[in-house]
């Protein structure tokens, strides 16, 4: 489903339950101006469209000690199709890697890592480096988060 086929009432829905998906049905359809059955259908639809591709919390990642967020810039020289696949199991099977993109531009991935501190960091890095070959990485540590996770414009 595309942004042209929202009708103001999906967008309300979805603007609502990125800001809190714990919302009962109930809540959410008076949120919206629905009827519960009506609110039930169009979220229906939507998670049918794979518009809505699940639902998840947001976790304070200073409370669990992850206070350390770190971008990691990759450049490789290797782009088969093996060294990807192997680059992708390796990175994936670090927990710390909470995101992964493969990008345009000066570098070819870009990965964002949380870790308790430097020390740790150190660890995931050496890990990273140890199972695939790699150009250059570069790693840009974080100081303060200004806008983290925020809702998609819809």
């Amino acid at each position: 489903m595309s942004m042209e086929k929202l009708d103001q009432i999906d967008r309300a829905l979805l603007r609502a339950l990125q800001r809190d998906a714990s919302l009962s049905q109930r809540e959410l359809a008076e949120t919206v101006g629905l009827s519960q059955n009506a609110c039930w259908r169009r979220l229906k639809a939507l998670q049918e469209s794979g518009l809505i591709k699940g639902q998840t919390i947001r976790l304070d990642a200073q409370q669990l000690g992850l206070g350390l967020t770190v971008f990691v810039m990759v450049r490789t020289r290797n782009h088969s199709k093996d060294w990807l696949a192997i680059f992708r199991r390796e990175v994936m099977n670090i927990p710390h890697v909470i995101d992964f993109y493969r990008i345009a531009g000066d570098y070819d991935y870009m990965l964002k890592v949380v870790a308790e501190d430097m020390n740790a960091f150190d660890q995931i890095y050496q890990r990273l480096t140890a199972k695939v070959e790699l150009e250059t990485v570069t790693s840009y540590i974080t100081m303060e988060a200004i806008a983290d996770a925020r809702d998609l414009p819809v």
